[in-house]
């Protein structure tokens, strides 16, 4: 990337161009051990206690959508972010930028929401900061929270840890978010009134499953750039072949439908409660059933292995023998989509 090109959405999809500027105008400047990892959030060591420090902002597009609202959004991908580290969130921050002529209404609706967000997460609001800014210099409404959780002692997760052999989990259906905010928009004139965004918060299902099993990996949410970009990071990262099976994956028929019309691919759309996990063979499926017995996690499925051959290549298998390799997102398929 050189200076003279400018920051398109695309920028903002958390593809291949999203990691592009993050290398080229972050990583040098801020240059230090924790930064590098590009977890969803950093570890640090704070006097004896190990915690994680992760922050995001959101800016999707309606403000309420099937399911969800940016409130309940800003409020479980933070603590999200946290969770797939394996941390217990505690505590968020919020910073509120408003467009001014914004309805003090949707403000009061917005802000109760994130109210009923934290008692269900279990998080406490604790600070925060509020702007407000020209009409026309945002859109109605933009949110970052930022969010700090505790390591529980014994438990290391990281994609270092990934060998072949290890076996992929995602923890339920695939595009429910990003489907549901679609439809939302409605100039596309899509009504899809029983489908909803999946947004949820998912610590208390990872915490379960943390402290059962012994195994587990590595594990994210695949937000922006959804299951495929999560899959081709692993493949990346670890330097190893991720193979998956396009029948195991989990996908909910009025997603697949709308893909089919709108020429999208499920495998790249958001995602907002949902964990892709790596986990050692022995575990996976014992682990699998235990996501199944709780209400996150009641689709969760084995979609795939790791393998130690072709490193950096993710290959998704069809039923009928078939195969294709996955790369990563180079465009964005629906931008503002958190």
């Amino acid at each position: 990337m050189n200076n003279d090109e400018k920051i398109i959405l695309a920028h903002g999809s958390g593809g291949k161009l999203t990691r592009d500027l993050i290398s080229a105008s972050l990583l040098k400047k801020f240059s230090n051990p924790v930064l590098a990892e590009l977890d969803d959030s950093a570890r640090v060591e704070v006097g004896s206690n190990r915690i994680c420090f992760t922050t995001d902002s959101y800016v999707v597009k309606p403000l309420f959508f099937p399911g969800s609202d940016i409130g309940k959004l800003a409020v479980y991908g933070t603590v999200n972010d946290l969770a797939v580290m394996g941390a217990d969130p505690l505590y968020i921050s919020c910073a509120l930028i408003i467009e001014e002529g914004l309805e003090r209404s949707v403000l009061e609706r917005v802000v109760d929401s994130m109210a009923d967000a934290c008692q269900v997460a279990g998080v406490s609001l604790v600070t925060g900061d509020t702007k407000v800014v020209e009409s026309g210099s945002a859109d109605q409404l933009f949110i970052n929270t930022s969010g700090v959780g505790v390591l529980p002692e014994g438990k290391e997760f990281g994609i270092d840890k990934i060998t072949a052999g290890d076996r992929v989990i995602i923890s339920g259906t695939i595009g429910d978010h990003a489907i549901a905010v679609l439809a939302a928009r409605q100039d596309l004139g899509l009504k899809l009134s029983e489908l909803e965004s999946d947004c949820a918060p998912l610590n208390r299902l990872i915490k379960t499953v943390i402290h059962r099993f012994d195994g587990i990996k590595f594990m994210r949410d695949p937000t922006r750039g959804g299951l495929a970009t999560v899959l081709c990071e692993i493949a990346e990262t670890a330097g190893v072949s991720v193979q998956v099976r396009d029948e195991m994956i989990p996908v909910r028929r009025e997603v697949s439908g709308i893909c089919e019309i709108l020429g999208f691919d499920p495998l790249y759309l958001a995602n907002e409660g949902k964990v892709v996990m790596v986990v050692d063979d022995a575990i996976a499926d014992e682990l699998c059933d235990a996501l199944r017995e709780e209400d996150l996690g009641e689709d969760a499925a084995v979609i795939g292995e790791i393998s130690g051959e072709n490193p950096g290549e993710v290959v998704l298998r069809t039923a009928v023998g078939g195969s294709r390799l996955i790369t990563m997102l180079a465009g964005d398929q629906l931008p503002r989509i958190c």
